[in-house]
């Protein structure tokens, strides 16, 4: 399926969203920010059959960040950050609140807001080639979509400042060292190990595993005891599932889970 700059194919239970907006080497514009959109409704639409989505990029990136074509018009002078909460920040919501497991699959460099959008994935894959970049210091700008957020609860605050205040290439090798993303692999094999995480992913227990999200995703902010409340309510509801009924019985059985996504 071809949306504005994005492309979105279905391979099973998979769902792999594309950036494809080569020429600009897939920085994201208004127009790509609404065809993610659109995908991500295709993708709601097939809610009961999406377990696991894969994003990544077209061609050598992955994402370098906001399309700062025309931002030198003096005739079209637009405030930056204006397009933050009508256009980068319901993306970035959306995907936080993705009803399954999400995989990035870091194709080349992540820049800017495309470094936030690598690591929203639950499981952040990247090519040997690839590498991040904190790239708002050098156009007189602040990080942006989520970043600060991500950052400093990833890999702590005094690295986070660094690649904010100096506007330095991490590249993966030194990521994977410092625990923001979880492999790394040659390019060329980058998108088939992706996919066989995915499908791994995709016939596992999908109610539970998106409680899992959940749970990681709130952490941060609770208190210990707001935490046990969270665990107790997930697990409420995902002992409530066929899935976890079809596990107890796998194990005892001893054989491996058929998991339906229920």
């Amino acid at each position: 399926m071809q949306f504005k700059h994005v492309t979105l194919d279905f391979d099973g239970s998979v769902a792999i969203l594309k950036l494809d907006h080569q020429e600009v080497m897939n920085a994201v514009s208004v127009d790509m920010l609404g065809g993610l959109s659109d995908a991500l409704d295709a993708i709601e639409e097939k809610k009961d059959e999406v377990r696991c989505v894969v994003l990544t990029g077209a061609g050598r990136a992955f994402c370098t960040g906001a399309n700062l074509q025309g931002r030198n018009d003096q005739s079209k002078k637009t405030k930056a950050g204006l397009t933050l909460e009508t256009g980068f920040h319901p993306f970035l919501r959306r995907i936080r609140h993705l009803h399954c497991p999400i995989v990035t699959a870091v194709n080349g460099p992540a820049a800017g807001a495309g470094m936030s959008f690598a690591l929203l994935g639950d499981m952040i894959l990247c090519a040997r080639s690839a590498y991040f970049l904190q790239a708002f210091r050098r156009i007189g700008l602040v990080p942006d979509c989520g970043s600060t957020w991500l950052l400093p609860r990833l890999i702590g605050k005094a690295r986070s400042v660094e690649l904010s205040l100096m506007g330095e290439r991490l590249p993966a090798e030194k990521a994977l060292e410092w625990g923001l993303i979880n492999r790394v692999y040659d390019d060329g094999v980058l998108m088939e190990e992706a996919m066989k995480l995915a499908r791994d992913l995709a016939s596992g227990p999908t109610v539970a595993l998106s409680l899992i999200r959940k749970l990681y995703w709130d952490s941060p902010e609770n208190s210990f005891e707001d935490q046990l409340n969270l665990e107790f309510q997930c697990q409420l509801r995902a002992g409530d599932t066929q899935d976890f009924r079809e596990g107890v019985g796998a194990f005892l059985e001893k054989r491996p889970a058929q998991f339906k996504g229920k």
